[in-house]
């Protein structure tokens, strides 16, 4: 067994291997054992990802022109408009070759890109945002697209909206300032929107980040660990939201302290010591056996419910694998 898996209160790897969900297996298999994307298991694990839900219902929905629900740049609706249903299946794993995850792409690149090179909930510049636009780089990127044009411009505007180097343009409707600062958080840096940015960035491979996305990572980082991020007492209008608490899968705009833990260790500091408190809370999460609740489920919201709301959750479980496989690794290396 691997160091961490004895930190838990069980080992929960068996139940996530099973075969009856098989996107978990699929990248259980590739996060938790280190198996290489080439592997005859993991091929056959992404195949029957792709044969089953969510993954099936979610592309069976899709139009042939490449959007779902209603043309346009696919914000609306809520959670089953295109920009959701592509982030979802980023997150889902599904398969970058399959034809209808490329013609998704290609529809997004068309329909919501806004003039200022950032993807927008309406096209415009003033609805260019940071979740929005890190969560669709993240895609995008993970689905084989960095070297297009049209990402290599997201990714510019990503930058400049962080570090405020460059020409970019300020808007009352939306981001309004460097440093992550968005109308949507009264005009404060948003902790959401700098999570979902990070997370962009960081599908980036370390070899193809330039120097202006190495400091906006930095940037990034910085104001992540500017406060315990167990607390987090990041700036905001009222108090920290709930939902900072509510460990979950999919996920859209909402960020959990599970999220940070995974854009940081994403970005090599799985080893940080100020990681100390929020890989506490999650570790103290899990069951007897190991396990995670699902605590924000988008229940009946998605195309497919993707687990029962509160109910032991494969996928959260995944999630807090990765990460307590990473600090453990890292920790246990010094």
């Amino acid at each position: 067994m691997g160091n961490w898996r004895r930190t838990l209160n069980a080992d929960p790897l068996a139940w996530l291997l099973e075969p009856d969900m098989p996107a978990v297996r699929h990248l259980a298999l590739r996060w938790l054992l280190d198996e290489s994307e080439d592997s005859p298991e993991v091929r056959s694990a992404l195949a029957a990802a792709m044969a089953a839900d969510p993954i099936f219902t979610t592309l069976v929905a899709q139009h042939r022109d490449g959007y779902w629900v209603k043309p346009g740049p696919g914000y609306s609706p809520k959670y089953t408009g295109t920009i959701w249903c592509l982030s979802f299946l980023d997150q889902a794993g599904a398969d970058p070759a399959d034809e209808r995850i490329r013609n998704g792409c290609s529809y997004v690149l068309r329909q919501t890109q806004a003039g200022c090179g950032g993807f927008g909930y309406d096209g415009s510049n003033g609805g260019v945002v940071h979740c929005l636009n890190g969560n669709l780089l993240a895609a995008l990127i993970r689905f084989g697209w960095l070297d297009d044009e049209q990402v290599r411009r997201a990714i510019g505007w990503q930058v400049a909206s962080i570090t405020g180097e460059g020409p970019i343009a300020w808007f009352r409707s939306g981001t309004t300032g460097p440093g992550f600062r968005c109308r949507l958080n009264g005009e404060l840096p948003c902790a959401w929107g700098a999570i979902k940015a990070l997370r962009g960035l960081a599908a980036i491979p370390l070899d193809r980040r330039s120097e202006q996305v190495r400091r906006a990572i930095e940037a990034g980082v910085e104001f992540l660990l500017s406060v315990d991020p167990a607390s987090p007492a990041y700036p905001a209008r009222t108090r920290p939201s709930p939902n900072w608490f509510k460990f979950g899968f999919p996920s859209g705009y909402i960020a959990d302290i599970l999220q940070i833990l995974e854009v940081l260790v994403d970005l090599g500091l799985a080893g940080d010591s100020r990681l100390a408190g929020a890989v506490d809370l999650v570790r103290s999460k899990q069951d007897s056996q190991g396990r995670w609740a699902n605590e924000y489920a988008y229940a009946d919201k998605t195309w497919v419910p993707f687990e029962a709301d509160r109910s032991p959750s494969k996928w959260v479980t995944l999630r807090a694998c990765r990460v307590l496989k990473a600090v453990t690794e890292a920790t246990s290396s010094r």
